[in-house]
């Protein structure tokens, strides 16, 4: 076994409404996000709104050239879950610091995993 990646989950609380419905700041998280935690973006990060009732809210999903950010915004509670899986390492404190700076969010609850591959 040796460690393939790492990928960290956030979730945050009680986020600045306006922030999490706005497009063009989520596209400017994304891109800022992979250039602070010095990953290289493949295409355009991609934010829809779909869902509809407490599971509205955007989803974003940026491919990096070591795998990918994901995140999804809840209108509804003002939450949103981020993702963020590479096989390069970065600087949780970075991510932690970027999202509180882009969603103003009361709290951030983070783990990191260790991504394990079973080939040799």
């Amino acid at each position: 076994m040796k460690t393939w990646g790492w990928e960290m989950l956030c979730d945050l609380g009680y986020c600045d409404l306006a922030s999490i419905k706005n497009p063009e700041h989520i596209k400017a998280f994304a891109s800022y996000l992979v250039e602070k935690i010095d990953m290289v973006a493949f295409g355009e990060p991609i934010v829809v709104n779909f869902g509809s009732g407490d599971k509205e809210g955007y989803t974003l999903v940026q491919l990096i050239e070591t795998s990918n950010i994901t995140a999804h915004f809840s209108n509804d509670t003002c939450s949103a879950f981020v993702n963020v899986f590479s096989c390069k390492p970065f600087e949780t404190s970075v991510v932690l610091d970027v999202l509180q700076a882009f969603f103003n969010p009361r709290f951030i609850k983070h783990t990191l995993h260790d991504r394990i591959s079973y080939m040799h």
